[in-house]
């Protein structure tokens, strides 16, 4: 597969990163600004989604967390949280600093299990400042079903001797999977074992009205680089994406279909929730995916492609 790669006769590779560049640091172009191998990166991030905060969850959540609704005792209504992306987390710190300095401030200790899918979820919730810290379980897991098997174990013990374990909220955007809530109340499970799931919405995604421009115009300044990474981290904007990459989309099978054009760009995602969605819409298989959702993965999965 490396030899099909062109020569880059010691140029850096620019490298689109097809998200916001997350503050005050960002992992990705901290990993891709440092030479690895051999391979000497240029990042640029291109945001593709635009977020919106849905009051409704919002206020549903600052309810919970003014009347403590939220914890280990015998009167909760639920017993841990749930988070898969970092716009959730934003969201719950959104309304952990409202209660900061009210008469009546909240929460004031969250003492339960918190769940989160990967490394970059959990940084964003351990810079909530919480005294006592947070509690945050699951960084390893990498994906929703990884997680969900391990929440069955974790939140079975942390609640062990309750004939029935108390519900999960899970802080969700519009767009998501639902293989964590089935994974946790699947009939199959034993009654002692199962864990309901509520799911409440906090924020909206969209696609950015000028993306497609923004990556047109990007990759005109690149055109001339004899190789070129697009790092996609989700579903959304991915036609967006394939058809500023020179593919025209059939209109009976959307089947992304190439142009005359020279290949000089490769594509790797973020894991395989992206990668299926390419190939199973566009009939358009990615060249690497990463087997953890990382800058470090993304890393791996590029450089094993170079030089494997």
């Amino acid at each position: 597969m490396a030899a099909s790669v062109p020569s880059l006769g010691g140029q850096k590779v620019p490298i689109l990163l097809l998200k916001t560049k997350s503050s005050p640091t960002d992992a990705y172009e901290d990993l891709f600004s440092t030479p690895h191998q051999n391979l000497h990166f240029e990042p640029t991030f291109v945001p593709v989604l635009q977020h919106r905060f849905e009051e409704d969850g919002l206020q549903s959540l600052r309810r919970l967390l003014q009347e403590n609704k939220i914890n280990s005792g015998q009167d909760n209504t639920y017993g841990g949280l749930i988070f898969t992306s970092q716009r959730a987390v934003d969201a719950f710190a959104k309304v952990v600093a409202e209660g900061k300095g009210k008469e009546e401030s909240w929460p004031q200790s969250l003492d339960v299990p918190i769940y989160s899918v990967g490394p970059a979820t959990t940084r964003a919730l351990k810079a909530i400042p919480q005294s006592p810290p947070l509690r945050i379980f699951g960084e390893h897991t990498g994906n929703g079903d990884a997680l969900a098997r391990y929440i069955l174990e974790h939140y079975g013990e942390w609640y062990r001797g309750r004939a029935k374990k108390p519900p999960l909220l899970f802080l969700v955007g519009e767009q998501r999977r639902d293989i964590i809530p089935k994974n946790l109340m699947a009939d199959t499970l034993p009654a002692d074992t199962r864990i309901e799931v509520t799911e409440t919405v906090v924020y909206g995604t969209g696609v950015m009205e000028s993306f497609p421009k923004d990556l047109e115009k990007i990759l005109s300044g690149i055109q001339d680089r004899p190789r070129k990474w697009v790092v996609v981290f989700s579903p959304t904007g991915c036609d967006s994406m394939l058809k500023g990459l020179g593919f025209t989309l059939d209109e009976q099978t959307t089947r992304a279909v190439r142009g005359p054009s020279q290949r000089t760009t490769y594509i790797a995602t973020i894991g395989p929730t992206t990668r299926d969605y390419l190939i199973n819409t566009f009939d358009f298989e990615p060249d690497v995916s990463a087997e953890k959702p990382s800058p470090e993965g993304i890393r791996e999965a590029i450089t094993n492609f170079q030089y494997g």
